[in-house]
Order: structure tokens, then C-alpha cells, then sequence
């Protein structure tokens, strides 16, 4: 049996982006806004590998500048560091961890995760990855969730049918997209109840 875990809010903590907000003064619909600005939308491209940390806050950067000139986002400072990084402080879930260890005892079980290069390079240094047989991150294979497709990656990576995987993520439109497939999917709330529904399958 295939086990499919999400890392941010399921095995780690989520990353908080308010940080970032304040530190740039921006409510969140601005800062994505921006993002999608000249419909490029550099948020996606950054989840998918398509540009790095440092391309995308240079852009940021320039898409601002232009802004500024318009008379608008006045208010934003320029970004000097990588923001994802320097506010990036994920802690543990410990029962899950146990989970995800006990699973592994007579199944596969993976890390199917929407990141970006800070963030996974973060997680790399800390070995959260570790606790997996295999990873499989957003901005690594090219696709993100829900996009379907990065299931289909997963499932044919694993050569695991839809029916023969089971998926959590605290996320329900991630949760509703791996269902589409028809792999078995639970919206993740606590350690002890994903226990509880997927006892039969341990």
C-alpha cells in the first residue's frame, strides 16, 4: 500500500506568510496581486521550480519599481534577502512522525509536497524529509497540487494505482483533487484521527 503524506500543516507546522505581508506592507490579496501581475504569475512559477527564490524576489522587485512609478505601492520596501527564508521556522508534528514510522514498517509511504527552493532547502538541512521512503516536491517534479497531474506523477513514479494509494493534506481542495483520481483521500486534521481511519490499512 502507497501512503502519500503532505509535509506544511501535516508533518511540519505550515509556513505563516503574514510575516511577510507586514514585513512588506501589503495585505495578502496585494502581494498575490503582484505575483500574477502582466498575467505572470510568479508564485506558481516559484512552487513549480520554475525560477528560484532569488529570480523571484528580483522580479518582485522590478514589478514594484514599475508600480512605484505609477504612484502606487509607495509603501513597499525593496527586498533584500530571501523573505521565505529568513521567516521559515517549522516545528514538528511528533505524532505524526510516529505515523508516518509505524506505516512504514510494512508499507511505502511518501512525501507528496507543494514547496519552494528556500523551503526545501530548509527541510533538507533539518531531515524532515528523512522520516520518507521518497519525496516528492512541487518545485523538484515540475507540478503542483491540485493540479491532478502531480498525483499522476506520484502514482507513476510508484507504479501504484489510484485505488492501492492513500493521501492526507490539510488542504481540501488537495484532498478532492487526489480523490478525483480515485485515490483514497482524508483531509488531515490530527495524527489520532488518521490513525483511526486508516487502521485497517496499517
Amino acid at each position: 500500500m502507497l501512503f502519500i503524506f503532505d509535509m506544511g500543516g501535516v508533518v511540519t507546522t505550515t509556513f505563516k506568510m503574514d510575516s511577510i505581508y507586514n514585513k512588506l506592507n501589503l495585505s495578502k490579496a496585494d502581494f498575490f496581486d503582484i505575483c500574477k501581475l502582466n498575467n505572470r504569475n510568479i508564485e506558481h512559477e516559484l512552487n513549480t521550480g520554475t525560477i528560484s527564490s532569488s529570480e523571484f524576489w528580483n522580479e518582485f522587485n522590478v514589478r514594484i519599481n514599475f508600480l512605484k512609478s505609477q504612484g502606487s505601492y509607495t509603501q513597499v520596501p525593496k527586498v533584500t534577502t530571501d523573505l521565505f527564508r529568513l521567516f521559515f521556522h517549522p516545528s514538528k508534528n511528533l505524532q505524526t512522525i510516529e505515523l508516518v514510522q509505524a506505516l512504514k514498517k510494512k508499507n511505502r509511504v511518501v512525501c507528496g509536497t507543494n514547496t519552494i527552493q528556500s523551503h526545501w532547502e530548509n527541510h533538507m538541512e533539518r531531515g524532515d524529509y528523512s522520516f520518507f521512503n521518497q519525496t516528492y516536491a512541487s518545485n523538484i517534479i515540475g507540478c503542483a497540487k491540485p493540479d491532478p497531474h502531480f498525483f499522476e506523477l506520484i502514482l507513476e513514479a510508484e507504479d501504484t494505482k489510484p485505488e492501492d494509494a492513500f493521501f492526507t493534506d490539510d488542504k481540501i481542495e488537495n484532498v478532492k483533487a487526489a480523490a478525483s483520481l480515485g485515490i483514497h483521500a482524508e483531509l488531515f486534521t490530527s495524527a489520532l484521527e488518521l490513525t483511526a481511519k486508516w487502521q485497517s490499512y496499517c
